[in-house]
């Protein structure tokens, strides 16, 4: 069984580093122009030559989303900016319009990848791409998992799937909702979300008695259950989406698909529940599984189901390491108090439950809460951590 690319996203550096430091084999960012994500952090030039020297310090990849679809006035900076991406040594663009994958041709010798905007459903498809000189395709998020299976065995060319994180209510993403309602784009970076957003329902001119508002919003994809055939049928790369979402969910998220790609590769048992369950402890909508068994039912939409309460919470992100006091030093992102249970979150799973005995501040006077954002405390943990390590609260 070949190796397969776990690919994360990275709305800024540190969400970067922290996707890397939870087991992705590759990332994927955008920036600051572009991008489909004009409202994540993205990157600056300088932030990505710093993201793809510390991915390549660990042999791993980084690959930078130039998938807006162009207009005339869009485009007129493109080359330089792909010339400069070449200079930085960015492993390969997702790109979305015909028109920049020409350019990315012409320009540069960059690989690049053809977006899931693409709405590439066939081998057919996937060969023309091929042609044109794609070294991946991204394939459509509304194929099943008979029709990834039999589209795999009709090319040989790599073929990349979305595992997990948000759906579009269109296809492909190649939504104007957001045109209409907001005059934002979402095709060139401005997407308002409006399919999630609260709707009166009528009946005719007669508004209808509903206790919650509606919303037109799909479920987020949660393939945890697929990932085995998937690896099994010989898809390269498995994708998990959310360049906006936060640092607690990135590496939650990451950190399950890679403990189950592993377990996969070594045959070793796997307890799809306790992964789901992990799982259910970053996500901030319900899940489903998209069109993966076929199309999806009113049960995968959100309608007046907006939000499963987080049953965890992020406390801090491990800075450094004391070997001879046994003192973490945290970066703090939520109140705890001593007395508090905690758990540590690593690359090897969640910790064993412990309880914080006491804390102190960077002076090493003792504090009894950690209150603020962003200061830096110490305390004891029952086992060395690493720098990106999280605490949550059990």
């Amino acid at each position: 069984m070949r190796r397969v690319e776990l690919l994360a996203p990275a709305g800024d550096l540190l969400k970067l580093k922290i996707a890397l430091h939870y087991g992705a084999d590759a990332v994927y960012l955008g920036g600051t122009e572009y991008s489909l994500r004009a409202r994540a952090s993205n990157f600056t030039l300088q932030d990505i030559e710093k993201g793809v020297r510390f991915a390549h310090r660990s042999g791993r990849k980084v690959y930078v989303a130039v998938n807006a679809f162009f207009h005339p006035e869009d485009a007129k900076g493109l080359p330089g900016y792909l010339k400069k991406l070449e200079a930085i040594g960015v492993d390969a663009l997702i790109v979305a319009s015909s028109g920049a994958a020409s350019l990315v041709g012409q320009h540069t010798s960059l690989p690049f990848h053809i977006s899931t905007q693409q709405s590439t459903t066939n081998s057919e498809a996937v060969r023309f791409w091929e042609g044109r000189g794609a070294g991946r395709t991204i394939l459509a998020r509304e194929l099943t998992m008979d029709e990834l299976e039999r589209l795999r065995k009709a090319t040989d060319a790599e073929l990349e799937v979305f595992i997990h994180g948000g759906m579009c209510a269109s296809y492909s993403g190649r939504c104007t909702l957001s045109n209409h309602m907001t005059h934002r784009d979402a095709n060139r970076g401005g997407c308002a979300h409006s399919c999630r957003w609260d709707y009166d329902l009528y009946a005719m001119n007669d508004k209808l008695d509903i206790e919650t508002p509606f919303s037109l919003g799909s479920k987020d994809l949660c393939a945890v259950r697929e990932v085995p055939r998937l690896i099994g049928m010989g898809i390269d790369a498995l994708k998990i989406e959310g360049r906006m979402k936060s640092i607690h969910y990135i590496a939650t998220v990451v950190n399950v698909y890679r403990r189950l790609i592993d377990a996969v590769l070594q045959d070793d048992p796997i307890d799809f529940a306790a992964l789901e369950e992990e799982i259910a402890k970053a996500e901030n909508r319900p899940t489903g599984q998209g069109f993966l068994k076929g199309s999806p039912s009113h049960t995968e939409q959100l309608y007046n189901l907006r939000s499963e309460p987080v049953n965890k919470v992020f406390l801090g992100i491990v800075k450094a390491y004391d070997e001879k006091r046994e003192e973490a030093v945290i970066d703090v992102r939520n109140r705890f108090s001593a007395g508090d249970t905690l758990e540590i979150l690593t690359p090897a799973g969640p910790s064993a439950p412990f309880r914080v005995e006491s804390l102190f501040d960077e002076e090493g006077y003792p504090l009894q809460t950690a209150r603020h954002p962003r200061e830096r405390i110490r305390l004891k943990t029952p086992r060395k951590v690493e720098p990106y390590d999280l605490l949550r609260r059990v």
